[in-house]
C-alpha cells in the first residue's frame, strides 16, 4: 500500500476508535457550499463529516475491530463521527437531511460498540439529548418537593386569610 493511502487509513481508523459513534451515509450531489454548511452544523453538535473511499473505510474499520462489508456501502460514502454526544450529531444529520431534500442517505452506524441499521440510527436521532435528559431528570426530582411546598404554603395562606377575615368581623 502506498504511504499516502496508509496515512489516510490510519487517520480514519484513529477517528473510528476516537469517536463515541459514527453514522455511514451515501450521497449524490453534495455541493461545496452545502457541504460546508453541513460540516459547520455538525461541528456545533460535536461531530465531523468525512468523505472516504469504500476500500479505505472497510480496511480502517477492520483495523479498528469492526466488520463492514463493501456491498452494504452504496454510492459515494461519507461518515459522520460523533466525538461528544452521539444523539446531538445524529439529530443534526437528520435535521440537515430534512432541510436539504434528503441529500444524504443513512446506511447504518455504530453506537456504543454495536452496529445499527438505518432505522435504528433514525430512532436514536429522536431520543432526547444528554442535556435534555438531565433537565427531565431534575424536573422529576424537583416536582414532588415543589408540590409539597405549594400545599404547605396554601395551608399557611388559608390560615392567614381566616385570621384576617375574623379580625374584620369584630
Amino acid at each position: 500500500m502506498r504511504p499516502e493511502k496508509q496515512l489516510l487509513l490510519d487517520e480514519i481508523a484513529e477517528k473510528i476508535n476516537g469517536s463515541k459513534a459514527f453514522v455511514l451515509t451515501s450521497y449524490g450531489k453534495l455541493e461545496p457550499n452545502i457541504s460546508s454548511h453541513f460540516r459547520q452544523t455538525l461541528g456545533k453538535a460535536g461531530g465531523s463529516f468525512e468523505v472516504v473511499r469504500k476500500r479505505i473505510l472497510v480496511k480502517a474499520a477492520q483495523s479498528a475491530g469492526i466488520s463492514l462489508e463493501e456491498e452494504m456501502l452504496k454510492g459515494h460514502v461519507g461518515i459522520v463521527f460523533a466525538e461528544s454526544d452521539p444523539v446531538q450529531a445524529t439529530k443534526a444529520l437528520f435535521q440537515f437531511n430534512k432541510e436539504n431534500e434528503n441529500l444524504l442517505h443513512v446506511l447504518g452506524g455504530q453506537f456504543e460498540g454495536r452496529l445499527c441499521s438505518a432505522q435504528d440510527v433514525e430512532q436514536i436521532s429522536k431520543l432526547p439529548g444528554q442535556q435534555e435528559m438531565r433537565a427531565q431528570f431534575l424536573a422529576t426530582l424537583e416536582a414532588p418537593l415543589s408540590q409539597t411546598l405549594s400545599v404547605m404554603q396554601a395551608l399557611l395562606t388559608s390560615v392567614m386569610y381566616c385570621l384576617e377575615e375574623k379580625s374584620q368581623k369584630t
